[in-house]
């Protein structure tokens, strides 16, 4: 992974036509978990699911189904929150309680660390690799979160999520999407229209976490 958070093959002569899905914000309903990791399996695709510890706690039944379907689980910090305003306190508490909940549900705690809003500072990164986590946000956003309150019909939110996405589309590009009505409705459109761009996905548990 490089300073833009794209993804870079170890193997000079590899395949660079991939992209890494992440979903950020969950886990909020078994309704939209379900479908979206069908579509995950029809595709043969990993993901990253950075979620949030307040909604862990909430539903642990469904962080429970995402890595029992052979998913990967990214801490989002516990409250979503704009890290970089907080005390060097609350940013280790917002991390490290949800590194806790993640390894007293599933047995293992997260390797990869997303800061929400992409808020963050040097102390932020420093407490993501003090807790053995890669730090990264993302290059191509969907732009989905930004659809919700601006009146277009679901089809047509679905229809923009795919048209952000390919806007930023790149080598290594690291897809930034969220548990949401429309970006469920259009992810396997989405995953149809980039491997037929020669795009494959890449499981995130071939990136180098060495920090």
């Amino acid at each position: 992974m490089n300073k833009n958070y794209d993804l870079v093959p170890k193997d000079p002569n590899g395949n660079k036509k991939v992209v890494l899905l992440t979903f950020d914000d969950g886990p909020k309903e078994k309704e939209m978990i379900e479908p979206m990791l069908d579509t995950l399996d029809k595709h043969k695709a990993k993901a990253i699911f950075f979620m949030n510890g307040y909604r862990i706690k909430a539903h642990p039944e469904l962080l429970k189904l995402v890595y029992d379907r052979g998913q990967i689980i990214g801490n989002h910090s516990w409250d979503h929150i704009e890290l970089k305003k907080e005390s060097n306190a609350k940013i280790d508490q917002q991390l490290n309680d949800v590194q806790k909940i993640i390894k007293d549900t599933i047995g293992i705690s997260p390797v990869f660390f997303r800061p929400p809003f992409a808020s963050s500072n040097d102390y932020v990164r420093e407490a993501a690799k003090r807790e053995k986590m890669l730090f990264m946000t993302w290059s191509d956003g969907s732009l989905d979160w930004d659809l919700e309150k601006k009146g277009y019909t679901t089809e047509q939110k679905s229809e923009l999520v795919i048209e952000n996405v390919f806007k930023l589309l790149h080598k290594g590009s690291n897809i930034l999407m969220h548990e949401l009505p429309w970006t469920v409705a259009t992810l396997d459109n989405l995953l149809t229209k980039l491997e037929d761009e020669g795009y494959s996905f890449l499981d995130p548990r071939a990136i180098d976490t060495e920090l």
